[in-house]
């Protein structure tokens, strides 16, 4: 089994040395978690250390702010970008100013992304967040129906990638909608219990991964996790 490095401090050794090439791995968990602080770093290390070209499409945030993010753990892009490692791409879905539904333009975003994923020839693609593309749907079902259609459609570029999703940050939510953790090849939950922050691989195509809840830090230098130590199911609120 091929595998790609996270290039995250500690996280590859409860993955048995990093995530199955091609997959497509839903990072989920509340409001400050550090989902998107995760996925940001799996797409900088993957440029820094491993030459691997990254896409990081945001949904939410804006573009500048995300840039700052990276600035703030003294994490240099501009190389990075000048050099196609790094492309930073924000998600279109104004359905309020348009005429056709969100279906149909997130249609049109996916190929917007193939396009730049074939430019710089991207390896690691970064969708933040899953969340946000309900912006719009009509129901609950549309909304599971275009879910499954959006992240299966992203499994055919080729890239190993990872989707964000907010959830209530309850110890057994690993999904906004009930449908993303179903899809995805693997759930990486995160969880924060003032003062503590923890990581739960719940699941991770053909791997034998870590089963205990690890403790984490989100430092100077972005996020540092800690194999060796567990921390107990219980002790998340």
């Amino acid at each position: 089994m091929d595998r790609i490095r996270s290039g995250i401090p500690g996280f590859d050794e409860l993955i048995e040395g990093g995530i199955p090439v091609g997959s497509s791995v839903l990072v989920s968990g509340g409001s400050g978690t550090g989902k998107t602080i995760f996925c940001l770093q799996y797409i900088y290390e993957g440029a820094k250390q491993f030459m691997e070209p990254g896409l990081f499409v945001t949904l939410e945030g804006n573009i500048k702010n995300i840039g700052w993010n990276m600035q703030s753990f003294n994490w240099d892009i501009g190389k990075l970008q000048e050099k196609n490692l790094i492309k930073i791409y924000k998600l279109n879905l104004d359905i309020l100013r348009r005429h056709t539904t969100a279906e149909e333009q997130i249609e049109k975003e996916l190929e917007v992304i193939a396009s730049m994923v074939k430019q710089i020839k991207a390896k690691r693609l970064v969708v933040d967040s899953t969340t946000a593309l309900s912006v719009g749907t009509e129901s609950r079902g549309t909304m599971r129906s275009t879910l499954y259609h959006f992240t299966n459609a992203l499994k055919e570029l080729d890239c190993t990638t990872l989707l964000s999703s907010e959830t209530r940050g309850r110890r057994n939510d690993f999904s906004a909608f009930g449908v993303e953790e179903f899809v995805a090849d693997g759930v990486i939950a995160l969880y924060f219990s003032p003062p503590n922050r923890s990581v739960f691989v719940r699941k991770m195509r053909a791997t034998n991964h870590s089963k205990n809840v690890h403790p984490f830090e989100i430092t100077s230098k972005g996020i540092q996790i800690n194999p060796r130590d567990k921390i107990m199911w219980e002790a998340i609120r």
